[in-house]
């Protein structure tokens, strides 16, 4: 599913938010998120009703790697990236080091609109990780001086979020159900 701006990644809201849930877009009984993204971040959210999927896709210590677009307030330098290549200190923990790189993606407008500053420069960087804590690369990019305006999953493992408008899902192909498991069960270690 290409989770919308603004929606909550669960199915109900226990906490009366008042925030759109996944059941608005995604009318499949029985099935769970693998993850969360935050309802401020957009994209890929892979759901299944199959536990053990769940558990090898989530757990960090299986280190699949996530693909993530971060439009951040500044100009990269090279520094900065370094930092992030290297693992960066949030939280007195030491994230695992990050492949970064600068891009130029297009990608749909955003409702509300990311605010703009015509005094600072924004820039796209893809950022693969092979950990996923709470709000990691907001942290990641903030702690290198370039807060994260934008944030969009375009990736888990191979899975990609081509082709889905954000709100829309569809299910997985049987050579990605093919791929998927062969990951799962064959991980590989990209650090």
């Amino acid at each position: 599913m290409n989770k919308p701006y603004g929606v909550v990644s669960q199915f109900s809201d226990r906490e009366n938010t008042g925030r759109p849930t996944l059941k608005s877009f995604v009318p499949v009984p029985d099935v769970y998120p693998v993850g969360r993204l935050d309802h401020d971040s957009e994209g890929l959210l892979v759901l299944t009703d199959n536990g053990w999927l769940q558990h090898r896709l989530a757990n960090p210590n299986f280190e699949h790697e996530k693909t993530y677009w971060a439009q951040v307030e500044g100009t990269p330098e090279r520094a900065a990236l370094e930092r992030l290549r290297s693992g960066v200190e949030i939280l007195r923990y030491r994230t695992r080091p990050a492949k970064v790189r600068e891009i130029h993606p297009e990608v749909p407008p955003r409702e509300p609109p990311v605010r703009s500053r015509k005094s600072i420069p924004t820039a796209w960087l893809e950022i693969k990780l092979t950990e996923g804590r709470n709000r990691q690369v907001r942290r990641m990019t903030a702690a290198v001086g370039l807060p994260t305006l934008r944030l969009i999953r375009v990736g888990v493992g191979e899975l990609s979020l081509a082709g889905l408008a954000p709100g829309e899902w569809r299910d997985l192909t049987p050579v990605e159900m093919a791929r998927l498991h062969h990951e799962l069960v064959h991980p590989k270690r990209p650090f």
